[in-house]
């Protein structure tokens, strides 16, 4: 219904710019012939019918009229005729109507704001990327002319999760054809040659939960895209690991939820500080000591790229009841015992101290701002879905993400703000890929993840991550980085 509607209005809008046209199919069939003034009369208002031609003058004399004079048709050629002549008006019209129709309903809705690609960069005068452009303010613009993916879904090395065209993810392709536009200078395009060449001889370790392992997958796809010397292994403890031969260049992921060693605690029977505070069970946290899978990293990498955050605010995990977590300092338990948020705090200060304390000199550090869950209608484990096939509007984030409003995606600025916090005054530089993200509610697997419950929290690969490293490179462009 609504789809004919659409085209009632079109059709309106074409005979409103059209309407010589459709005075001349007027003038050959309709009982009265209209004079060249009556032609170009203006179209009346949508929804207001034409004024009707004022009557002749009753005083008027018959022999007034004017007769022209014609020469007489059969009346089986008048009709083959008229026949010949509504086919080829019509046919016109219908041909003027579907071409304005498909142009203005063929192409994707926009709901942000359509604009133009900037093209400059911003550089310094050795030729790096100024640290005056701020690229994670912008917006996403649609554009269908945008080159083939990077990288495409018989990448091996992507879980199969997050493989969205594989998983046959509505509007799967569409993704990569959304294309982010700092406010005030470019994104530069990624060149994998390049960052090989310019990479040689450097380590790239990525530390942090199953959302830096999306983003490591992204970067390992590109640059395996161009070079087929790869070797597979695990440094410093990595979970999963490659070398590009050629260029010794190494990207290595390193497991860690929380940052900090964590594992299952009970009660002792003999009794205890936390027991006698009635806690039976729960999850004990070492602020001060890292997990195993990373604490060698720093010594290892010349690059390393930090995140941490959902684990802090999964209750399915940590319930505050029934698992919580109980802080510790030096093999001793914290009391009176900390909240998450007040934990988070104290594992950040800690692991940053941790970080530089370990590692290479020259070594670059980036700590990751948070990346955003789009689940609307309930969490993930309670039904909720994100069935978006384009990005939000501004309106459509704040209402999502807004500390005000409390809602189920709370968590990505209220780690941000501990995560801001703590980094002042450290070697560390801020990764920001929140704003740019909180956009893309279409980027997740949903459906297509493979799971029992819908996935918005990972990303599709290709995707958005694939700017994630769009922009860190940019950031490590203007970094001199020692090997």
């Amino acid at each position: 219904m609504t789809k004919t509607i659409d085209m009632m209005q079109a059709l309106t809008r074409i005979m409103e710019s059209n309407r010589v046209c459709c005075w001349f199919i007027f003038f050959l069939f309709g009982e009265n012939k209209a004079t060249s003034k009556e032609l170009l009369r203006p179209w009346p208002a949508r929804g207001t019918p034409p004024a009707r031609p004022p009557p002749p003058p009753q005083t008027m004399a018959t022999n007034h009229h004017f007769k022209r004079p014609h020469q007489p048709l059969s009346s089986s050629s008048t009709s083959y005729f008229y026949i010949f002549v509504s086919i080829i008006a019509l046919t016109a019209l219908f041909l003027v109507f579907f071409s304005h129709y498909t142009t203005s309903y063929s192409k994707p809705p926009m709901r942000l704001q359509s604009i133009k690609p900037i093209k400059q960069y911003v550089n310094d005068d050795n030729g790096a990327e100024s640290a005056a452009c701020d690229y994670s303010e912008g917006k996403w613009f649609y554009d269908p002319t945008v080159r083939p993916p990077r990288y495409d879904e018989t990448c091996k090395e992507i879980y199969k999760g997050w493989n969205c065209v594989a998983g046959n993810r509505s509007g799967a392709a569409e993704i990569v054809k959304w294309r982010w536009q700092p406010n005030h200078c470019a994104l530069p395009p990624f060149d994998p040659l390049r960052f090989l060449e310019s990479h040689r001889d450097i380590s790239i370790g990525f530390v942090g939960d199953s959302l830096n392992r999306n983003m490591f997958v992204s970067l390992f796809c590109s640059l395996r895209r161009v070079t087929g010397e790869i070797k597979k292994w695990r440094p410093a403890g990595a979970d999963r690991g490659f070398t590009f031969l050629k260029y010794n260049f190494t990207i290595a992921y390193h497991r860690t939820n929380l940052l900090a060693r964590y594992g299952r605690w009970s009660a002792n029977a003999k009794g205890g500080v936390l027991e006698s505070l009635g806690y039976k069970e729960g999850y004990r946290v070492d602020v001060d000591v890292p997990e195993g899978t990373w604490a060698e990293a720093p010594s290892f990498h010349n690059i390393l790229i930090y995140n941490t955050g959902h684990w802090w605010w999964a209750p399915s995990k940590f319930d505050p009841v029934k698992s919580p977590m109980l802080f510790h300092e030096k093999g001793q338990p914290l009391v009176p015992p900390l909240s998450p948020e007040t934990g988070l705090d104290v594992v950040l200060r800690r692991m940053i101290s941790y970080v530089e304390e370990k590692a290479r000199p020259g070594t670059v550090l980036f700590f990751r701002t948070q990346s955003p869950r789009h689940f609307e209608g309930g969490d993930w484990d309670q039904g909720g879905s994100c069935a978006h096939l384009q990005p939000l509007s501004p309106e459509e984030v704040e209402q999502l993400f807004s500390v005000e409003n409390n809602g189920t995606n709370v968590e990505v600025r209220l780690v941000n703000e501990h995560l801001y916090e703590a980094v002042k005054g450290s070697a560390f530089r801020l990764l920001d890929v929140t704003r740019m993200s909180e956009f893309r509610a279409d980027a997740h697997p949903s459906t297509a993840g493979g799971k029992k419950h819908v996935d918005c929290m990972h990303w599709c690969l290709p995707g958005i991550t694939d700017t994630w490293n769009d922009l860190f490179i940019a950031h490590l462009s203007s970094i001199k980085v020692r090997n």
